[in-house]
């Protein structure tokens, strides 16, 4: 008969899929029958070993999210629902390109630009974004 894991084993098995911020590691292993104290004590002891990193988390999972055309808030967001403390959240945002120029960018590469505004709002650019982002010749973006 085998052991089941220990929370410090779990948890880096957990990492070793996917990198998590501390919070989010927690509610995984708390989902997983490890009791609170326990799966905290776990999650502290991967992050003095520097394998759980929440302004490293951030970091990475702003540029994912930017890459994939979320706006500001949008990516503030989903840091904010992983776990990420909101301090860490604005770090990360403000390290990354400015909004303005990545909805300039994401429009200018646009088959239909009215379209790909309206999805822009819905992923978290800000309305003054996407009308910096449009040009002179450009489309507006829709009301809200």
């Amino acid at each position: 008969m085998t052991r089941p894991p220990t929370a410090l084993e779990a948890a880096t098995a957990a990492l070793a899929r996917r990198d998590r911020p501390a919070a989010g590691l927690v509610a995984y292993l708390e989902r997983r029958g490890v009791a609170g104290d326990e799966a905290r004590a776990a999650v502290a002891r991967l992050r003095d070993a520097g394998y759980v990193d929440d302004a490293r988390y951030a970091e990475r999972r702003a540029e994912v999210l930017a890459e994939r055309g979320y706006g500001d808030e949008g990516i503030r967001f989903e840091l904010l629902r992983d776990g990420v403390a909101a301090a860490e959240a604005t770090a990360a945002v403000a390290a990354l390109p400015p909004e303005r120029e990545r909805a300039a960018a994401l429009l200018r590469e646009a088959a239909d630009p009215s379209a790909t505004a309206r999805r822009l709002l819905a992923k978290g650019f800000a309305p003054e974004a996407l009308e910096a982002g449009r040009g002179r010749d450009g489309p507006a973006p829709p009301d809200p």
